[in-house]
């Protein structure tokens, strides 16, 4: 794994040598093992390298036979020695033992096609001299991270926001747009980001950049399909789903195996990591190296049913517990280095485990994924169940409910019950979309009209993008409600929250995270299935659960989902207290111009006095203000009026998009 960066078109002005080195050193965390760099006349391709494979001849970028195409890799091809035979055989020459250069011989063979024949995590550009393009392209669900602008005639790549920043040409001003529906979301989901005329390329896309013409191309070339498991399918039944199930699971976790530095696996007492871990241990017996961390808080606390696995599976078992006195220091360094404002406060033990595991491994393999695939978020059991609550009669649902509701005494605990009941009732009675986004996100429509500004409501307005919720429900015909949710889940919530969150924490502390419940093999496999083998009735997980039966303990399977969350509510009101109230200072808020002053204080007053539980809107605030703080408020101390972006947001899906200067 790695960081990958360069530029291609108008001449950069200056030192095109001293715009690659700045770009690379942002992402030397990345990789800090190896750099490498390719300059040629109005190209640069940079790399930051975390050697994992070939750790002596894979230095990047690496190139053809006659060097007309060279690439640069962030993340791990697992099938690259079959790819490599397959190659050969067909008259390719190799010159190195890494995964990266079977994609280089792969385009050569297929063209943009390649993606197509590549199993495993990965963002890469490729330089076509023959064609004098540049291609890029992302794995299917967004593991890795890619950004893209086009400014001062070029476009400009790098696996994180900041490293575009180094160009002068590319402006560091606050997209509004995705401001707002960071507020809703607590990501900005992509193919926007938090700065204007920066972009993600999507999950499952290509981008094709022709200098010479200034045109740049984004095509999908894959997609979470859930349509098939709507339509008739064979009848098989439990036990032989389960048998299968497993197969598959168990060969996608021996592919993401390879690797010639030690590995081991972030363990959470939770059926998905605790799955992954199982397959480890019949892969590699007695081998396996595990990691957990814990809370004093026994709330939040699960390390106990780690170590219950660890025990049942033989690991080799290590734990942390965080102490709420490590906050003060980890909050800052987590925050410093994101490139994007997160509102998952969950990233802050995700660096910690990943920096633990580092002192004894290289690469860790996780359970995300899981949720999403197998319906194992209790928002899926409350879309099942806001359908009979909707039936109720209307002085039920719309009073006597709610009032009893607000009457529920607060709690900080981790997911308590006067939290679900709020968020409930919240969002019961709207349409499956706004109700799904209200559940997981901060603020809804009222709290951002209370929250903005006027002036930057305004500029919203202006823009009227699309919502990014209803263009993914628009993308297919599902007709069972669970699917919507799931897809929802795939192309949002996961790409934008999970899995950047479990990039840049464990990039953070130069440590490869997998991710094998996401391998396309389990995915294609998983989105086949019934929705009711994954939720039966409120059961979720269903299939998974039975067949993991014998192999993991009885308690494990049996526990409902918890979620790796953190006592934010309570250290608000202790370790972090100063520093949230430093970041959301009246006079700091109203210098910024994007909120008002008065409506922070409020959500921060009745946190404080414990009148009401903020934990959420106040986290998602903090984040934001700690982002800005580092990346942007020095070099530009006032919100402005969005300036026209360079390019417009490629379209969700199948595209074609022209730079403008």
């Amino acid at each position: 794994m790695c960081g990958i960066c360069g530029f291609a078109g108008t001449p950069v002005p200056g030192s095109p040598a001293e715009l690659l080195e700045r770009m690379c050193a942002r992402l030397t965390h990345r990789g800090p093992d190896d750099q490498g760099t390719l300059l040629l006349d109005g190209l640069g391709l940079g790399i930051r390298r975390l050697s994992i494979i070939d750790l002596d001849g894979g230095h990047q970028p690496i190139h053809n036979e006659d060097q007309t195409q060279w690439v640069v890799l962030n993340g791990e091809i697992y099938n690259f020695r079959e790819l490599q035979k397959e190659l050969s055989t067909g008259g390719h020459t190799f010159y190195t033992r890494s995964d990266t250069e079977a994609i280089v011989h792969a385009y050569e063979q297929w063209g943009e096609d390649c993606v197509d024949h590549l199993n495993g995590m990965f963002a890469f550009a490729i330089w076509d001299g023959r064609r004098r393009a540049l291609f890029l392209a992302r794995d299917r669900l967004g593991i890795k991270p890619l950004y893209y602008t086009v400014a001062g005639g070029r476009l400009l790549f790098a696996s994180e926001l900041k490293a575009l920043l180094e160009d002068p040409q590319v402006l560091r001003e606050v997209d509004l747009t995705s401001l707002d529906q960071y507020l809703r979301l607590e990501y900005v989901p992509s193919p926007r980001s938090i700065i204007a005329g920066v972009f993600k390329l999507p999950p499952g896309h290509t981008l094709t950049w022709h200098p010479q013409r200034r045109e740049l191309q984004v095509r999908q070339y894959w997609d979470v399909n859930l349509e098939r498991s709507e339509s008739d399918l064979p009848h098989r039944s439990l036990d032989e789903h389960a048998a299968e199930l497993l197969a598959v699971l168990k060969e996608s976790v021996r592919m993401e195996l390879v690797s010639d530095v030690p590995l081991g696996v972030f363990l959470s007492g939770g059926i998905d990591s605790s799955a992954v871990a199982a397959m480890m241990a019949q892969l590699s017996p007695g081998n396996v190296n595990s990691f957990s961390i814990g809370f004093t808080d026994r709330s939040f606390d699960e390390s106990r049913h780690a170590r219950t696995v660890a025990v049942h599976l033989g690991l080799n078992h290590r734990e942390l517990i965080l102490e709420p006195h490590m906050m003060s220091d980890l909050v800052p360094t987590v925050m410093a280095r994101l490139d994007e404002p997160l509102g998952d406060a969950s990233i802050i033990p995700t660096y910690l485990l990943s920096r633990f595991a580092r002192e004894y491994v290289k690469v860790a393999l996780g359970g995300d994924g899981g949720d999403e695939l197998f319906a194992g978020y209790p928002t899926l059991q409350a879309h099942r169940v806001a359908g009979f609550y909707e039936a109720l009669p209307s002085v039920l649902r719309d009073s006597v409910v709610p009032a009893l509701v607000r009457r529920l005494p607060v709690s900080s605990n981790n997911i308590s019950l006067d939290f679900k009941a709020r968020r409930f009732v919240s969002g019961a009675g709207l349409p499956l979309g706004e109700r799904h986004a209200r559940w997981l996100g901060s603020f809804g429509p009222e709290q951002r009209a209370e929250l903005l500004t006027s002036g930057v409501q305004d500029e919203i307005r202006k823009t009227a993008a699309p919502d990014p919720v209803i263009e993914h429900l628009a993308a297919h015909t599902l007709a069972d409600p669970i699917n919507q949710v799931l897809y929802l889940d795939m192309k949002l919530y996961l790409e934008n929250d999970i899995l950047a969150k479990v990039d840049r924490a464990s990039m953070m502390a130069s440590l490869e995270a997998r991710v094998p419940l996401l391998n396309v093999t389990l995915v294609e496999y998983v989105t086949a299935l019934p929705v009711d083998l994954k939720l039966r009735r409120l059961r979720s997980k269903y299939l998974l659960r039975y067949a993991l039966k014998g192999l993991l303990p009885r308690s494990i399977l049996e526990r409902p989902k918890k979620g790796f969350g953190i006592p934010v509510a309570h250290w608000v009101r202790g370790p972090l207290k100063e520093q949230v109230l430093d970041s959301l200072a009246p006079e700091r808020i109203a210098r910024e111009g994007f909120f008002e002053p008065a409506a922070i204080r409020s959500l921060l007053d009745d946190h404080l006095s414990g009148r009401t539980d903020n934990r959420k809107p106040i986290w998602t605030l903090f984040a934001f203000e700690q982002w800005y703080g580092h990346h942007v408020a020095d070099r530009e101390p006032l919100a402005q009026p969005a300036r026209r972006t360079i390019i417009s947001p490629p379209p969700l899906g199948e595209g074609r998009v022209g730079a403008r200067q």
